[in-house]
């Protein structure tokens, strides 16, 4: 009788490892291929394009005056598949210095004009938020003004004040 509980409880024990060595298993596989994807999913579809559509309706100013040459850019669709735009970045030709505002985190990049690649009025570019192209700036106020978003901020390097626009997308859900 005794051997015989021996068996069994030796038995069991193998059972509850086998049981708990298929667990692990089963728990390594589900995990290996969200490792593998992760990766795969940056370089898919989008490769990290922005696509810079330009806002006809934006204003802009230079310490109270509108420059010779500016426009303002933000990041649209391309196609219908792409990503919602990110309303946070915006591109501005500012005469020949293109600078993108970062409205969230309240930076301002230096963008060279070899980094973007026009399309037709538009721009296609890569991650233009690089450390190394920071601009300094200082007094950030946003404000809602009607039908439009006002950004004012202070350059470091100019020490002028420059002042967007940008228009509220129109609110078209009474008319569905």
């Amino acid at each position: 009788m005794r051997s015989a509980l021996r068996k069994l409880n030796s038995g069991q024990a193998a059972h509850r490892l086998t049981r708990f060595l298929a667990f692990v298993l089963i728990a390594l596989f589900a995990s290996v291929p969200n490792a593998i994807a992760a990766p795969q999913k940056s370089m898919s579809g989008e490769s990290g394009l922005i696509y810079w559509k330009q806002i006809p309706d934006a204003q802009l100013r230079l310490d109270g005056k509108a420059p010779l040459a500016w426009s303002v850019y933000a990041p649209g669709k391309k196609d219908k598949k792409a990503k919602t735009k990110d309303p946070n970045f915006v591109l501005v030709l500012l005469g020949h210095r293109y600078l993108m505002l970062d409205i969230r985190a309240r930076l301002v990049y230096l963008v060279l004009p070899t980094d973007l690649h026009a399309q037709g009025k538009d721009f296609e570019s890569g991650d233009l938020a690089q450390e190394s192209r920071l601009i300094p700036s200082t007094d950030w106020t946003m404000r809602d003004v009607g039908p439009a978003e006002l950004i004012r901020l202070t350059l470091g390097d100019y020490g002028r004040v420059l002042e967007v626009s940008l228009p509220h997308m129109p609110d078209l859900r009474p008319f569905y």
